[in-house]
């Protein structure tokens, strides 16, 4: 597919090569718009990038992939952009989560008879819930699936919204302001302190909220996408093959990346923007980059900062009220493969204490390599291991390192107790902060995750991929669908969808 005649004098600019940014751009590139990626880090992939130490390759911060199934979203993509699938396997069980005191976990597995028996068996009594989100996830699904645009901005948008409904998605109507926590109670399952954690944990994950907070329309989805025929996946090699694909797909198709390449202001005349202002961040050399579009792979505060005195009053008031994001702090283990025990899961999740928070080590989202799978040499390991923080305490610290190393010898103490971790078995241990976030990713203060999926910022009550300011596009986890690689692949599609029919 060349460039067209309609479309090649159109000049767009993507701020940050996440998956997100990266994704617009081949999609734009590939429909004949000339585009250029900034991006102020040394490698791109953002928060689902890597990094190599001593034979090991780690995954920054994302783990698991959706939408590789056929129809999937990233199956769609690789398929518009003439690209293979990357080589994945099934995630299965999708995660293995340990409550406290318990040796068993709770295995999310894909096969949907498997699960069901094993939610059961976990849950005695909680099947109405379940049901109840597969009765939601199946109409909002579907309505996913034919392509609507959340929250809508513009006749165009209303009119994408109106053609993606049905009348099965009336069944989902009732339950739009509605919170997991809130459901529970109503099923008379508010009192089980097994599953409302199970459901803090998993939703944690997903919402960066507790179930007390996460909508139940986006938890319906959340809660279901670990089964076939929808899955989690490990990519062979690392995250990194992602992005890698992307960017030789704009390469391809005439479109540019420049790493090292920080963006530092967005230019607007009249409402409409005109470009942006980029540094060079080995010569400190700036200028203006012209743009008829400009396409933010950014979180909401991070386009704020970008405006500067042109953000829309409202919109800046909208940003400022929101609730501070998550933090991550991520331990990074390289190990002998006797390190990790036999038929360990890919994916689990360890909560500690009840009388603790559900951040701070006492909960532990891990993530093991596969044998063969790239991202350690033979013989040995890679784990990952990540929870959810307070910013704050890791901007205000006297002694920042000293912290650190306190939460990484927490860390270690606590995988302890199931990962063999002597010594003699760990070859590589780093860890990352949301300060080191914010360096390597310029994201906000470090916050990963994106929003919470509260109802006040899920679906038609978000932030737009269209703003308030012409020619102005958000994508990322800050827009709907929300995070993971498959929620800003969509919001990456739909900006695009956007882009073109103007």
């Amino acid at each position: 597919m060349g460039r067209t005649a309609s479309s090649s004098g159109r000049k767009v600019v993507v701020i940050g090569a996440g998956i997100g940014g990266l994704t617009a751009a081949a999609l734009l590139a590939r429909r004949g718009y000339a585009v250029k990626v900034f991006d102020q880090a040394r490698v791109a992939g953002g928060c689902a990038s890597t990094f190599k130490r001593r034979g090991f390759t780690f995954d920054v911060g994302a783990t698991q992939v959706a939408g590789l199934e056929p129809g999937g979203i990233h199956q769609q993509i690789f398929t518009e952009l003439d690209l293979p699938l990357p080589e994945a396997t099934p995630c299965d069980p999708a995660c293995a989560v340990f409550l406290p005191g318990e040796t068993e976990p709770i295995r999310v597995w894909r096969d949907p008879a498997a699960w069901q028996a094993e939610r059961q068996r976990q849950f005695p009594g909680s099947e109405p819930f379940w049901q109840l989100m597969q009765r939601l996830f199946q109409p909002s699904w579907r309505f996913q699936g034919r392509g609507p645009v959340l929250p809508p901005r513009s006749p165009w948008d209303l009119w994408r919204l109106a053609q993606a409904l049905r009348p099965d998605t009336l069944v989902t109507v009732p339950y739009t302001f509605a919170t997991v926590g809130q459901v529970l109670k109503q099923l008379g399952l508010g009192g089980d302190r097994r599953l409302k954690t199970f459901l803090d944990l998993q939703l944690k994950l997903y919402s960066q909220v507790s179930a007390d907070e996460t909508a139940v329309l986006y938890a319906a989805t959340a809660l279901s996408m670990s089964q076939a025929p929808q899955g989690l996946w490990h990519l062979h090699g690392s995250m990194q093959v992602l992005s890698d694909s992307l960017e030789k797909a704009l390469g391809r198709d005439g479109g540019l990346l420049l790493l090292n390449h920080g963006v530092q202001q967005i230019h607007t005349d009249r409402g409409q923007v005109t470009g942006v202002t980029v540094k060079n961040q080995k010569t400190g050399q700036s200028w203006v980059e012209p743009a008829d579009q400009v396409v933010a792979n950014v979180t909401v505060q991070n386009l704020v900062q970008l405006l500067g005195d042109r953000v829309p009053p409202g919109y800046r008031d909208r940003v400022n009220a929101l609730p501070q994001g998550s933090g991550a702090f991520v331990v990074y283990l390289g190990v002998e493969a006797a390190a990790i025990p036999p038929d360990c899961p890919p994916h689990l999740q360890f909560f500690y204490n009840y009388d603790g928070p559900m951040a701070e080590n006492n909960t532990l989202f891990v993530s093991v390599s596969r044998p063969g799978d790239g991202r350690a040499p033979e013989g040995r390991a890679t784990i990952v291991a990540s929870s959810f923080t307070d910013i704050g305490p890791w901007w205000r610290a006297n002694d920042y390192e000293a912290l650190k190393q306190a939460y990484t010898d927490g860390a270690i103490q606590r995988l302890s107790s199931y990962f063999d971790l002597r010594d003699e078995h760990l070859i590589h241990v780093e860890a990352a902060t949301p300060r080191t976030f914010a360096r390597f990713t310029a994201r906000d203060r470090g916050t990963v995750g994106g929003l919470g999926m509260r109802v006040s910022t899920f679906g038609p009550f978000g932030f737009a991929s269209r703003t308030p300011v012409g020619g102005l596009w958000l994508v990322g986890d800050c827009t709907h669908p929300g995070e993971g690689t498959a929620g800003v692949s969509y919001s990456a599609q739909t900006a695009v969808q956007q882009i073109e029919a103007q």
